[in-house]
């Protein structure tokens, strides 16, 4: 084979996309192939001919391609082993997708050459070289996923949890905002298929029929909660919610914040007031990171969410939040 070694840039974005949180097959095989593609020099490998290449053959071409752009070789396969092991915990493998996690990929040279500023799952790897790995601050190894709808859910769940005394990166939550019941329903067919770890399923009031659709596929340790009403903008407290339109608006004269207590739905009452207040349009995103930097305390947490909080606790180890 004549081989193009990988750059420094190509080597951790490689080693960032093996360690996502995702499932093991889709991700090594599009890592290999990538890798194959930009790097084998002689003989050009066509498209079809990696699709219908055995994963033994494509993993060792890849691992081959990887390893010669390091001078120095490595003889300690700690960390692969435990990134084998921690998949295998997580996904149900079938005997192809081993073939692609039992590698020889030298990690111990891609750690050298990682920067300070990487994102989680990164910093997780380096961990694992350590004699004593299982030391889980990084949300990385994920022991469980919460599936929701909507954005809001994702940026504020972990920081009302944190403040109830349940880290969500000290127990390896994962959370997944899918973007729609729909789409919720979707994912956790697949993740009912694919994953060993529990899921924790937050669907908004209007979500029953979608909530029976799931119901047939919910295995013993999974758990749904559906919303008493409306979505989960409705679960803040108004006290948190006029904290944060005062914050928003400190610097702009407004009248007073008025029948925020008496709506049907807080988002609809977000959106007439950014609109009629001349603001700038309410986006779901950018109101929940405010949100977020107004949050002082167990205060600012309703009791639903305190709820929320606790059941998916359960799921690992009982949490009393009063």
């Amino acid at each position: 084979m004549k081989i193009k070694p990988l750059t420094k840039e190509q080597l951790i974005i490689s080693a960032d996309r093996l360690t996502r949180f995702k499932e093991p097959e889709i991700k090594y095989l599009r890592v290999y192939k990538d890798i194959i593609n930009s790097n084998l020099i002689e003989p050009k490998l066509k498209k079809h001919s990696l699709d219908n290449m055995d994963y033994q053959e494509l993993k060792e071409i890849a691992q081959t391609i990887i390893n010669s752009s390091f001078q120095e070789q490595n003889n300690d396969f700690i960390i692969n082993q435990r990134l084998y092991d921690y998949e295998k915990s997580v996904f149900k493998l079938n005997i192809n997708t081993e073939k692609l996690l039992k590698n020889k990929i030298n990690y111990k040279s891609i750690l050298k050459i990682l920067p300070n500023d990487i994102p989680d799952n990164l910093k997780w790897l380096k961990t694992l070289g350590d004699t004593s790995p299982n030391n889980n601050t990084y949300g990385f190894p994920v022991k469980k996923i919460i599936l929701c709808e909507g954005i809001t859910e994702e940026i504020l769940l972990p920081e009302f949890a944190k403040i109830c005394g349940y880290d969500f990166n000290k127990h390896g939550i994962h959370i997944i905002s899918a973007g729609g019941k729909n789409q919720v329903v979707k994912y956790f067919y697949n993740f009912s298929e694919s994953l060993k770890i529990p899921v924790f399923i937050l669907l908004d009031s209007d979500a029953k029929s979608n909530l029976e659709e799931i119901k047939p596929k919910l295995r013993e340790f999974d758990k749904i909660h559906l919303l008493k009403s409306g979505e989960f903008e409705d679960l803040l407290p108004d006290s948190l919610i006029i904290k944060t339109l005062n914050y928003e608006t400190q610097n702009i004269s407004l009248a007073p914040i008025q029948n925020l207590h008496n709506c049907n739905s807080k988002v609809e009452f977000l959106e007439e007031f950014f609109k009629h207040r001349g603001l700038h349009e309410f986006k779901k995103a950018d109101f929940a990171l405010s949100v977020k930097e107004n949050i002082q305390g167990k205060d600012d947490i309703s009791d639903e969410i305190k709820d929320i909080i606790n059941e998916l606790a359960s799921l690992e180890q009982p949490v009393s939040i009063s």
